[in-house]
């Protein structure tokens, strides 16, 4: 007995100086607990990701302005070009994240990106700079140089490849300096999201006030300038880390054992199930290391078919063709990613009141009053400054107030579910297209009553509510997609996990950009006048936000019963666990 519990004991002790999550260090190496991951590794990348979003928000909350003041698009066109640009930039994740799962590890898939991501900051500074490249040899430009133009175009959708393989590949390299099977680091990776976010915001923050002060006191170029040195000071603090950090190795395509499951689920659809799940298919968790064993759900059950063991057939043969015989891991990876369908789709209307708050509320404030003091006048576009910190507050009165609470009231560790936290913030954003509606009435009122003098008499202020709200909506909806999408996906996706995460945000732009052209083309033909004019004066996007609130008070129901029906990732302890322990996982994990 005093051997065996001399045994355990030290691989207690093991367990906690060696990090055996299948992680190396920059050597190759398995890592010491105490001098990488956790806090010291996160903050280097955290840093990085201050840089990006300061780059990000300084320009897409200006770049209506911009389309419409310089390169002299109607708002319609520019609202679009906006969306399209949006779309693309939070759609590209989906490549850079599966290239950084499959083939190029998150390290570099990260350090490559952030590089394109420089140059694109690098000829949008010479757009601006260089004379002939620039819109015009005057500051007032009436027509805009073709050739500014294109270089304008191709450097900020350079800068969409750059956030392609870095948004997906950087936050889940931040959350894979965690071991999920160590207590404590587990806690400190539910906070981790949190404390993302909150270095996002801070981004946020600067980018859509410092940043875009410079643009509209000073010039455009000083702002691209700034933007490109910060970039390049933050690639060389991110590389600096690198001993402190832990890598996953890319493990190949996570789609090919995907395909694998279909192909033997279709060959074996002839078979009959088992009495007994136990009896699928399964790898002894003694001979894996390299990724974690889930357990068998009743979902789906077609599928289960590609883990039975054919009898009129060699079990050795079968077991070396993956295509004929696949492992109750993978199939339940594979139902992973199907049930994630239904909450991507339910998310995506959430994602289109998200869309508003970077073209038409911001076009909005251009119309206001935006004195504060002394007549000092702040950009139309640092309004948004409101949505940051609505997201900060909410990020920290959850983590550290809320959170706390509610572990001790429910004994979930996350306080509350990932579904119930998402869930939360898209009731938010009903409230938020019902205030957004009931301004921008009131402005159009003013503006009947008035036409001269317009709108400019109301302050910007407000707009201050709706944009609170949407920031306060996306403390609890983005981060818990952020959180929903790496925990729940396969363990070799995890950056595609996050891309899933911005892919939500990417399709509501391009949804946002079709719902508009629908909706002008319905109501052009039907009253003879679209809701989207020339100008803000001349639209009804009060009509236009009460159609959003109708359609997302209604997605809002569906959703709740499509998470009311999830069934949540189920994984496998350290030691080899049977069904019912695997049946007490499952009430476990009902709570996350």
């Amino acid at each position: 007995m005093d051997k065996i519990k001399t045994t355990e004991e030290s691989v207690e002790i093991d367990e906690q100086k060696w990090v055996n999550d299948s992680s190396v260090d920059h050597k190759g190496r398995v890592p010491l607990r105490g001098s990488t991951g956790v806090w010291k590794a996160s903050l280097f990348i955290i840093v990085i990701e201050f840089s990006e979003r300061l780059s990000y928000f300084g320009l897409a909350t200006s770049l209506i302005i911009y389309l419409t003041k310089v390169i002299h698009q109607d708002l319609k066109t520019a609202a679009k070009s906006v969306n399209y640009w949006s779309g693309v930039t939070t759609l590209m994740p989906l490549l850079g994240g599966f290239l950084a799962d499959a083939f190029l590890g998150r390290f570099s898939t990260v350090l490559v990106s952030s590089i394109v991501y420089l140059l694109g900051l690098l000829l949008l500074t010479m757009s601006r700079v260089v004379p002939s490249l620039k819109p015009c040899d005057t500051d007032l430009c009436h027509e805009p140089r073709k050739v500014h133009e294109e270089i304008f175009f191709l450097a900020i959708y350079l800068i969409s490849i750059g956030t392609g393989g870095h948004k997906p590949s950087l936050e889940s390299f931040g959350a894979d300096q965690f071991d999920d099977d160590h207590p404590e680091e587990r806690k400190k990776k539910m906070s981790f999201f949190n404390w993302w976010n909150f270095g996002l915001c801070c981004g946020l923050l600067l980018g859509v006030t410092l940043i875009v002060y410079v643009q509209d006191r000073v010039s455009w170029a000083m702002a691209d300038l700034i933007l490109t040195l910060v970039m390049a000071s933050s690639i060389v603090i991110f590389v600096a880390g690198r001993p402190f950090y832990r890598y996953r190795k890319a493990t190949g395509s996570p789609l090919t054992p995907m395909l694998q499951v279909f192909v033997a689920a279709i060959r074996k659809r002839n078979l009959l199930f088992p009495a007994n799940p136990s009896h699928l298919y399964e790898i002894p968790k003694s001979e894996t290391t390299q990724r974690r064993l889930l357990c068998h759900t009743d979902k789906l059950k077609f599928l289960d078919k590609a883990a039975i063991l054919d009898n009129t057939q060699d079990s050795e043969v079968q077991q070396q063709n993956p295509w004929e015989l696949a492992t109750v891991t993978k199939v339940e990876e594979l139902k992973l990613v199907i049930n994630m369908i239904p909450i991507w789709l339910t998310t995506i209307p959430f994602g289109i009141c998200v869309a508003q708050a970077a073209t038409f509320f911001i076009k909005q404030g251009v119309t206001l009053d935006r004195k504060i003091v002394h007549n000092f006048e702040i950009p139309p576009a640092s309004i948004f400054a409101l949505a940051a910190i609505g997201m900060v507050v909410s990020v920290s009165v959850y983590d550290k107030i809320l959170m706390p609470i509610l572990r001790r009231a429910t004994g979930n560790e996350r306080g509350i579910s990932i579904l119930q936290r998402i869930g939360i913030g898209m009731i938010f954003s009903v409230s938020t297209m019902i205030v957004a509606a009931l301004v921008e009435r009131k402005r159009l009122n003013l503006v009947h009553k008035n036409p001269l003098e317009g709108s400019s008499s109301m302050s910007v202020f407000w707009l201050a509510p709706q944009f609170l709200i949407i920031g306060i909506g996306d403390g609890f909806t983005l981060v818990g997609l952020q959180e929903y999408f790496y925990d729940q996906v396969p363990d070799s996706m995890r950056s595609l996990g996050i891309a899933f995460y911005l892919s939500v945000i990417g399709a509501a732009n391009f949804v946002s950009s079709l719902l508009i052209t629908i909706v002008d083309h319905i109501t052009k033909n039907s009253s003879g006048k679209s809701w989207f004019g020339k100008d803000l004066n001349s639209s009804r996007l009060d009509y236009f936000y009460w159609l959003l609130v109708i359609i997302t008070a209604v997605n809002l129901c569906v959703y709740v019963i499509v998470a009311m029906n999830y069934s949540y990732k189920n994984v496998h302890g350290k030691a080899t666990v049977s069904v019912a322990d695997c049946n007490d996982a499952d009430d476990r994990n009902a709570m996350a």
